[in-house]
């Protein structure tokens, strides 16, 4: 199942909020004995040679001296976008059974081999891709990708090892079910994209029953192509070495038959006056999860958006975190976050909160989100969600495995491998009426779907006042 990324509450409520006055936390100035924030550093991104195979698939190349750790991100688009309609995510289940067995190696001996080179063999989808990774030692580094290409040619996709993975996912789903910020956000994507695959959270049971591994075997040649794949090596290797042993793994492959299509509609807003809910008898506390639709990578308010979003909720020092748990305590650990999809973006609330102050909670969410709409951010607040932002990129920007996977991301959306360093420049030169551009434009909280895991009852009783419809979540 994939790990890893909209608010369209209802036209009514910023008129039912003012009937339940918000107070907010007050900020406190920080102690005067404080030293000033040190020089902001700029972050280094990674140069990246390009290379475009003579069979259409994309190889960027990334050495840096040091550490003797290759990674490896092999990225194929299409993920859920790409799943059968009668088949949601069908995706899942490819990806759980792809690093499971080839033409000459089982399941076992793929494993042991890859263990030998110092890695794991990983796989997984999201809406737009599948990606196989992996990390090991320099000097196993050919080895390793010899194997990444075995994999991605020659998977066999057995009766035994299909049956394995479809137990393991069902049993997956069956734990999944009963965790509220699981329901929660499959009933928030579902109300945000309806028929859109970016609704597909994970595989729909009747996926895991009907899928045979003759169906996996056909989707396999569909979708694992050269001209739809990327491979991102970076860490400590020969350069020129590498290239060569790319194309000698992969120059020779090559695509059969008919391509699966990718659905690329750009989902649109859609604006809800409903509270939906998911009961869950019994429950000590109320999930939220509230969204709308944000801006992907591509946008140009992009980098505004994610300042945006710090201020409002996720840093620990944000409006909301200062204000539902620091100053009221209804919540241990509220948050929100900016998921980038190549189509759009997901803008997203959540907060478990204690029942009785179900409605307080939502009272005082729905003010910030407004107060974020409302107001431009003071220099502090500004400069405090940059220096996060850029400071967590550059810890995350250690790990070789972490810089593949993000300069895979910038593939899968149209973008180049520049982008990565480009996204830090922006971050660096957002202005406080950019933020409060992209506070106007996503976050009033009247265009937010509201969505709530708990007992009925006090859903219904607790959220009453704000004079809103209630639907239960299909």
């Amino acid at each position: 199942m994939n790990r890893l990324q909209r608010f369209a509450a209802p036209a009514g409520m910023a008129l039912a909020c003012l009937t339940v006055p918000a107070v907010s936390a007050e900020r406190k100035p920080l102690p005067k004995e404080l030293p000033a924030y040190g020089v902001m550093k700029p972050v280094k991104a990674p140069a990246v040679k390009q290379l475009t195979l003579d069979n259409g698939m994309t190889v960027w190349l990334s050495p840096s001296a040091g550490f003797p750790k290759v990674a490896f991100t092999l990225a194929v688009r299409g993920g859920y976008t790409a799943d059968p309609k009668d088949r949601p995510g069908l995706a899942d289940l490819l990806s759980a059974t792809v690093t499971q067995g080839t033409a000459s190696r089982n399941a076992r001996q793929l494993a042991e081999d890859v263990s030998a080179a110092g890695g794991d063999l990983n796989a997984e989808s999201t809406s737009d891709a599948i990606a196989v990774e992996t990390s090991v030692l320099s000097e196993k580094a050919v080895n390793a990708l010899n194997l990444l290409a075995d994999v991605m040619r020659n998977a066999t996709f057995s009766d035994a090892e299909v049956e394995i993975a479809k137990n393991n996912l069902s049993s997956a789903l069956d734990a999944n079910e009963a965790d509220p910020s699981f329901l929660g956000r499959r009933a928030l994507y579902r109300a945000l994209f309806g028929d859109h695959p970016y609704a597909v959270t994970a595989p729909a049971r009747d996926t895991l029953t009907k899928t045979t591994a003759a169906d996996l075997r056909k989707e396999y040649t569909r979708r694992f192509r050269p001209e739809r794949t990327l491979l991102v090596v970076t860490g400590d290797f020969p350069e020129d070495a590498m290239e060569a042993a790319v194309r000698a793994a992969f120059g020779s492959w090559k695509g059969v038959g008919e391509a699966a299509p990718i659905n690329s509609e750009k989902p649109q807003v859609s604006i809800s006056k409903t509270i939906v809910y998911v009961p869950r008898a019994n429950s000590v506390q109320t999930a939220f999860l509230i969204g709308t639709l944000g801006p992907g990578r591509k946008e140009p308010d992009y980098a505004a958006t994610r300042i945006a979003d710090a201020i409002y909720g996720a840093m620990f020092g944000s409006r909301l975190v200062a204000n539902i748990r620091e100053d009221k305590g209804y919540t241990y650990s509220p948050g929100s976050r900016l998921a980038p999809k190549r189509e759009a973006g997901v803008l997203a609330t959540r907060a478990d909160v204690r029942n009785e102050v179900t409605g307080a909670s939502f009272n005082e969410i729905s003010y910030e989100l407004n107060r974020m709409a409302t107001t431009k951010p003071d220099e502090q607040e500004l400069e405090g969600a940059r220096r996060y932002i850029l400071g967590s990129t550059a810890l995350q920007l250690q790990s070789r495995q972490a810089v593949s996977r993000s300069l895979a991301n910038l593939w899968i959306d149209s973008l180049p491998p520049e982008e990565l360093g480009r996204q830090t420049e922006k971050i660096a030169a957002v202005k406080p009426e950019d933020v409060e551009a992209a506070g106007r434009k996503y976050y009033p909280a009247w265009r937010m779907t509201v969505v709530t895991v708990g007992e009925e009852k006090v859903i219904r009783e607790e959220l009453a006042p704000f004079g809103l419809e209630f639907r239960k979540a299909p």
